[in-house]
Order: structure tokens, then sequence, then C-alpha cells
């Protein structure tokens, strides 16, 4: 009797498996692993150029805060040391008034190439006074110009000095011009002052450096400008110098460094 031969429920490996779509899908075993690494993305270019783009903006943010704060607290103790230097010295600005103004010499002479040339000498007598109690004044030497109208009519010095605390100085300047070349503008501006009836208007401009001085304290030295205004004068008749109105002469103080650095 022979055996029969029965097809194998096995498909062949090299046959063609039909598929069933409506099978349901095959998940990965992979996710039901409880040892997996979960996957977590590596940064991106971009990402890493915005992470350091915001670092850099909380850097420039930081900087910015502690430069405020540190000029917020250096401006604050500026306050407190003037406020308490104020309160121990008082500092109060010399004072500068005007005694006389003789015009000795003013002469006006035209040339035969119609330029016009000025000839001037002037005595100037001041008074500088220290109204402070604590503070010493060191001067350096003065230059003086006098002026009519931003016409310079004459120029001189006077040696410098030490105004010690409540002490008043007298200052003596002999100020002169030889045949200065004038403009047109600038002779016209003269003559019709001397027309006027108060007058020929002067002015008195002084420039200096003066140190200030306080106990074993002392200021770099600093410029100070000394404008003198509200003088009047005429020029002379005969030898004698025409003496000029300083009745309502004032003189203004102005510092030219505002700031002032103190050594020990």
């Amino acid at each position: 009797m022979t055996d029969r031969v029965y097809p194998s429920a096995k498909p062949n490996g090299t046959a063609p498996t039909a598929a069933n779509p409506h099978a349901a899908p095959v998940k990965n075993q992979m996710y039901n692993n409880p040892n997996r690494v979960p996957y977590r993305p590596t940064p991106t270019a971009y990402h890493r150029h915005n992470r350091r783009r915001c670092s850099g903006r909380r850097c420039f943010c930081m900087c910015c805060f502690w430069s405020i704060l540190i000029i917020c607290i250096l401006l604050l103790l500026a306050a407190i040391a003037g406020a308490i230097f104020y309160v121990l010295y008082h500092p109060q600005r010399p004072t500068f008034a005007v005694s006389s103004l003789k015009i000795s010499s003013f002469n006006l002479t035209t040339s035969t190439d119609d330029t016009t040339h000025l000839t001037t000498k002037l005595n100037l007598t001041l008074s500088t006074k220290n109204p402070n109690k604590k503070l010493i004044y060191n001067y350096n030497t003065i230059s003086i110009t006098a002026l009519s109208n931003q016409v310079v009519l004459a120029k001189g010095s006077f040696p410098g000095f030490t105004s010690t605390t409540n002490n008043i100085t007298i200052i003596h300047s002999t100020l002169s011009m030889a045949s200065q070349v004038l403009d047109v503008d600038s002779v016209s501006s003269l003559k019709s002052d001397l027309k006027r009836k108060a007058g020929l208007p002067v002015t008195i401009l002084m420039d200096t450096m003066v140190e200030v001085k306080m106990d074993k304290l002392k200021s770099k030295r600093v410029g100070i400008r000394v404008t003198c205004e509200g003088i009047h004068g005429s020029t002379p008749k005969g030898k004698a110098p025409a003496v000029a109105s300083t009745n309502n002469a004032k003189c203004k103080v102005d510092l030219r460094i505002k700031i002032l650095k103190w050594t020990f």
C-alpha cells in the first residue's frame, strides 16, 4: 500500500503571500521595550544660534544695568561730597570792581593810502575782593583788554598775586596800543560812538588762571574771565587825561572750566 503525499501547511519561502488589506498593522516590538533609550533630537544650528543670541542679549543688558548703577552711585557720592564741602567752607567767587579809568591818549589817524591807525593809552584801576573765610586764591598773570563794541582799544597785563581770606587787592595797569590798523567797519563804529552824548562805551575783559587753596587741600588751576561793562569815556582834550564814568560799571566772573579737580 503506497503512502499519500499531502501539501505542506507552511507556504514556501519563495512563494509570494497575499496581503490582507483588512488586517491590523503590527506594532514594532521596540516601543514596548522597557529598556529602550528615549529619543532626543539633537539641537540644530538654528537653535544653537538663538541660544547664543539670547545669551549675548542677556550679557549686554547686565553690562548696561551695572554701568548705569555704578554711574548713579558715583554721582550720588559726588553730590554728597559737594554738599559736605559747601557746608564746611561756604565757597564764594571773588568779586571785581572798576575804581577808575583814565584815557590819556586816543588818536585816529588816516594815512595817504587811506588806512586808519589807532593809538591809545589808558590807565585802569580795579579792586578784587576775596569774600571767603577759609579759601585763598592764587592768580596767574592777568591779561587785560579794553574794547568798544568788539573793537580792541588797548591791551595790558598785571602780574600774578595771592588774595588771602577777606582781603582786598588793588590792581593798577596801563593799557596801550600803537598804530593799530583798523578796518572800515571798526572806524565807522568808533566815530559813531564818540559822537554819543554818554560817550564811548568801554568793556574791560580780564583772563587769568586761578588756584584755590584751603588748609592742606588745593585745586588745579582753572581759567576765569572777568567782564566789566557799564563804562563810558571820551577822548582827552589837551594834555589832561579824560576820566571815564564808572558809576554804573559792573563786573561778572565766569569760570572757563566748570569742574574742579582737587589734589592733596
